[in-house]
């Protein structure tokens, strides 16, 4: 009788007339909850009656995971639900409803969830329902396996006579008998030398070989053996759900509840459902896929404004820009000598800036001014006509790889002792002491009327050589400002307008929900996409202190003040913004309608 109907239940199911169904919970959102730890159950338990689902705790006594919960879920059959991304997450939950009449104590429903995101098919975890009779020949199985194992010798003394080995030593070497149970060390070869024969030789004599034959068989057939006993290993790894069922009052009712990585323009999920039905380790019918279900996925990156942002550009027609080069001198020439110092590299890199500004085809030259300055040793006016040679020799030196247009732009000037420069060297001299530092900073107003009067006074100090030898060779340098104009501009100023790549660059960012990014490039904006950022990263009360500085009579603005506060919990504020956000503009009715946390509040419209 019992074969029969186990028989007509496969039918029922190979033909489709008793089916597993999937379907949304009946709460309207669904929270994120701990996926169960994959257990391995025992008939053995004290499993109450009905429907179990294991729980991860220990039983005392045998030290296995046992169940402790009976699912007690309301079956409400719904093909699709609403649910939010949040933080670039989603969370899904659905209801795996095993139908009473499905279930039998011989069988083992192995059931696999999968969904589908846009043309990729993900793998779920799966889950078992098996039978008490099923675990019963499983757990079985592993018993006779183990007792197999148990044939298997490891103790290799086994494989010996040594009753037999023990009589002949006796009998034939009673000087070696002895040894027995005399503790010293006796090696082999002083053995041998003594009795004629090694251990090693008597110990092959007095060995079983058959028995270790068989044995070696044994080893060589674990894996068939194995095979044999364990038709249907219990899974461990990787499972949501392994349950055992001791008696069936009813429909079993598991909660499955995922969360995955959204994908950027994500709008929906699916998830299918098939499994295979087992007894006694073999496939015995393949359950029908059962009718998918679907998942909305709302997104606040849905509510970005993408119109384009511009920024004021003010052009100016001239523009300005200036080097400086360290170019050493022999003190008292202007001979330019590029083998001096570092004088063959600063010309290099002067020749490669005057080619990047000749390289802006925007820009056309006005006049490059030429000014060199030499350090404070000796008389001021000397060291004016000095540097003014020295800025000539640099011109000269010049002329022969600029533009020929250039030539003729080219101007020179001088700047005799560079006081202003070695104030600040001096300022940011950390070996000089503090004294000194002082005494020259004293010296500003006199190196402003007297310079070679203040020269003196350096000369006098007992850190003088240290001046002339470190700093005084930084302050002759040779600076190059550039005066340029637009060629194409008449006016002095203009103002233009241009994409602000920044901002455009936070929306991308927001809708590849990278909303960390999104956040840092917008946050100085303040404006409705910030808070829109703020809150997609889930920074409620930031994006609520931007809001609350917008204008109010902008639908969107109105709506997202009734998502956020929703989110802290204002529910009747919320509900008023809600309002206002409809009234302005009526199509964000339908709006609230997929977003899961505005559902409830629009139906109190």
């Amino acid at each position: 009788m019992n074969s029969c109907h186990s028989y007509r239940k496969v039918q029922d199911i190979s033909a489709g007339r008793t089916s597993v169904v999937i379907s949304v919970p009946d709460d309207h959102i669904v929270e994120k909850e701990p996926a169960p730890a994959p257990v391995t159950d025992s008939i053995r338990d004290a499993l109450a009656d009905g429907p179990i689902l294991m729980k991860a705790i220990r039983d005392s006594e045998t030290g296995e995971m046992v169940a402790t919960d009976i699912i007690n879920a309301s079956r409400v059959v719904a093909r699709f639900r609403n649910v939010a991304e949040r933080g670039g997450s989603v969370v899904i939950g659905f209801d795996v409803v095993v139908p009473q009449n499905m279930m039998d104590s011989r069988f083992q429903l192995k059931l696999r969830p999968y969904m589908t995101m846009e043309h990729d098919t993900v793998a779920l975890e799966p889950l078992h329902v098996t039978g008490e009779r099923y675990r019963s020949r499983q757990l079985r199985g592993y018993e006779r396996y183990r007792a197999f194992l148990a044939t298997i010798i490891t103790d290799t003394t086994a494989f010996l006579h040594m009753r037999q080995l023990e009589l002949f030593i006796e009998r034939n070497f009673p000087e070696m008998y002895a040894m027995k149970t005399d503790s010293a060390y006796v090696s082999d070869d002083a053995a041998e030398s003594i009795f004629g024969i090694t251990k090693a030789q008597a110990v092959k004599h007095y060995t079983n070989s058959l028995k270790i034959r068989m044995n070696e068989h044994r080893k060589q057939r674990m894996d068939k053996m194995r095979s044999r006993y364990i038709r249907d290993p219990i899974v461990s790894d990787r499972i949501r759900l392994d349950t055992v069922l001791r008696s069936v009052d009813g429909d079993f009712i598991y909660r499955y509840v995922h969360e995955f990585r959204s994908r950027p323009g994500l709008k929906k999920v699916g998830i299918l459902l098939d499994g295979n039905l087992y007894e006694n380790g073999l496939q015995v019918a393949r359950m029908p896929s059962c009718d998918p279900l679907t998942f909305y996925i709302s997104s606040l990156g849905g509510l970005l404004d993408d119109r384009p942002r511009y920024r004021i550009i003010i052009r100016e027609r001239t523009a300005y820009d200036n080097t400086k080069a360290l170019i050493d001198f022999r003190q008292g020439s202007a001979k330019l000598d590029t083998t001096l110092g570092d004088n063959a590299s600063e010309m290099a890199r002067l020749l490669k800036c005057i080619d990047d500004v000749g390289a802006i085809g925007e820009f056309e030259l006005d006049s490059l001014l030429i000014t060199a300055s030499c350090s404070l040793e000796g008389r001021f006016e000397y060291n004016r006509r000095l540097s003014k040679s020295r800025a000539e020799t640099v011109k000269d030196y010049l002329s022969a790889y600029v533009p020929d247009t250039w030539k003729e732009l080219m101007y020179v000037s001088e700047q005799p002792e560079n006081w202003e420069q070695f104030f600040i060297l001096i300022e940011n001299d950390t070996l000089l002491s503090p004294q000194t530092r002082r005494l020259i900073d004293g010296l500003k107003p006199l190196a402003a009327r007297k310079p070679d009067v203040a020269e003196s006074r350096l000369a006098a100090l007992p850190e003088y050589r240290y001046l002339r030898e470190k700093v005084y060779p930084k302050l002759r340098s040779v600076r190059f400002d550039f005066h340029l104009h637009r060629k194409t501009m008449i006016k002095d100023t203009t103002h233009t307008s241009e994409l602000d790549s920044v901002y455009m660059a936070g929306l991308d960012a927001v809708r590849n929900m990278d909303y960390k990014r999104g956040v840092a490039l917008l946050r100085s904006y303040g404006d409705y996409n910030s808070a829109l950022a703020y809150m997609a990263a889930g920074y409620d009360h930031s994006a609520l202190d931007i809001l609350r500085h917008l204008e109010r009579t902008d639908p969107k603005v109105c709506y997202l003040m009734a998502v956020v506060l929703s989110r802290l919990e204002q529910d009747e504020e919320a509900r008023k913004y809600l309002q206002l956000a409809v009234a302005y503009q009526p199509s964000l009715k339908f709006r609230a309608n997929l977003d899961p946390e505005m559902s409830e509040l629009i139906k109190k419209l």
